[in-house]
């Protein structure tokens, strides 16, 4: 994602402001959000700043993998990662907003076969990863695992 959701062109030079109307949509309608994630299974990851250790909430698309979430640091094809990845591998102890639960996680990142089978089943589910993939190249978009703590 872009660093949380991914958006149009339009909305990008305000990614702030898009990120908190889509968290407020969100935590609204029990974990539901609508326009273009509609039916999408989204999750909130809680995340602190590497540096600043600044407290941020990211929305992202996820996919359920064994009693995990897979995230994808897609950042809508951008040649680089986007902030939260690296907050997140610096902080891999943290939560996420789960529709009305919120669960503490410890987060990994996935490799080899483990990475390939989860981003191939998240481009058939959601094609537009392929597009983010394409326009990333040559990175590699990077796959982390929620897993749940408790």
């Amino acid at each position: 994602m872009s660093g949380t959701t991914e958006e149009p062109a339009e909305r990008a030079t305000a990614p702030v402001d898009w990120n908190a109307s889509v968290i407020a949509e969100f935590r609204a309608n029990e974990g539901r959000v609508g326009g273009p994630f509609e039916g999408a299974p989204m999750v909130l990851v809680h995340h602190a700043g590497r540096r600043s250790g600044t407290e941020r909430v990211s929305p992202m698309v996820y996919q359920p993998v064994g009693g995990g979430y897979a995230v994808f640091a897609s950042k809508a094809g951008a040649p680089t990662h986007p902030d939260w990845y690296h907050n997140l591998l610096a902080h891999p102890e943290t939560t996420a907003e789960v529709g009305t639960e919120t669960v503490p996680v410890h987060v990994r990142e996935l490799t080899g076969d483990e990475r390939t089978e989860v981003w191939e089943e998240q481009k058939r589910r959601m094609p537009g990863f392929a597009d983010y993939e394409t326009k990333a190249a040559p990175r590699v978009i990077p796959v982390l695992l929620l897993e749940p703590t408790a």
